[in-house]
């Protein structure tokens, strides 16, 4: 009895960008993969500062918060806090999440099982489409960059906003779960560069990916969408998660998917 030749799976996509936010609402960078170093932050006339990230040694800032989540954090020391508060003019510590004895978990009713976070707004990824961005692009009279949307992984060739309706991924040999689509407040609307706020891209969105057009049964209709954000598989992880996860040119596979943006969580 002969047996049939074996298929390799065909891509849906693959990564064309990595981003990392070493300070959570400041300017993402755009990385091949993300080793662990120093971070340097720069601004307009201020000196350069450097923020080591394997300190052994750190005291503790207590109440620090983050919407829902309170508790206590890793203090940058006395040079972080002295620069920001000196560039932006008011009284500010750095802090870095203290996963030695704090655990921030995901919205339970969207996410089950052992799934946590650090200081994002919800969740660990956010993962936007190229192709998305340019028939977002085509309705804008000036373009904008991804960087708006502030993604953690960009992937290109699949069809816009396909990334809506993943609800399993394989990127090289690690599994994603799509969580929900992600709603977007006025951070799109700051450009990256200069900080200046406009009404672009949210007005346009408002007209093409409101919950209104795009989730007609939904409750929640002036919300507009872009992106989805994403968990991952933990048991995967747990072997690697000191290491490089995933490279820019990897391989995207869909897994699993709903029929549509309507059907997908928001």
């Amino acid at each position: 009895m002969g047996g049939g030749a074996s298929t390799t799976p065909t891509p849906s996509a693959k990564v064309s960008a990595i981003f990392i936010y070493p300070i959570k609402s400041c300017r993402g960078i755009s990385v091949s993969h993300a080793p662990l170093i120093h971070t340097v932050v720069k601004a307009p006339g201020m000196q350069a500062l450097k923020v080591c990230l394997s300190k052994q040694e750190q005291e503790v800032a207590d109440a620090v918060t983050v919407w829902e989540w309170t508790g206590s954090a890793w203090d940058e020391g006395a040079e972080a806090s002295q620069w920001f508060s000196d560039y932006l003019g008011k009284s500010c510590q750095l802090v870095r999440f203290n996963s030695a004895s704090e655990v921030r978990k995901v919205d339970p009713d969207y996410v089950k099982g052992q799934h946590d976070t650090l200081f994002t707004d919800g969740y660990p990824f956010l993962l936007a489409s190229q192709e998305s961005l340019n028939a977002l692009n085509e309705h804008l009279k000036e373009p904008i960059s991804i960087n708006r949307f502030r993604p953690n992984i960009l992937v290109e060739g699949c069809e816009p906003f396909s990334e809506d309706i993943w609800t399993e991924i394989k990127i090289s040999k690690f599994s994603f779960f799509g969580v929900k689509l992600c709603y977007r407040c006025k951070m799109p609307t700051i450009n990256q560069g200069t900080g200046i706020a406009g009404p672009e891209p949210n007005e346009i969105l408002m007209k093409t990916r409101s919950g209104e057009i795009i989730r007609p049964n939904d409750k929640n209709k002036k919300r507009v969408y872009f992106g989805q954000y994403m968990t991952w598989n933990w048991t995967e992880f747990s072997a690697e998660r000191s290491g490089k996860i995933i490279e820019v040119g990897g391989p995207v596979y869909v897994l699993r998917k709903v029929s549509s943006s309507a059907e997908a969580a928001a």
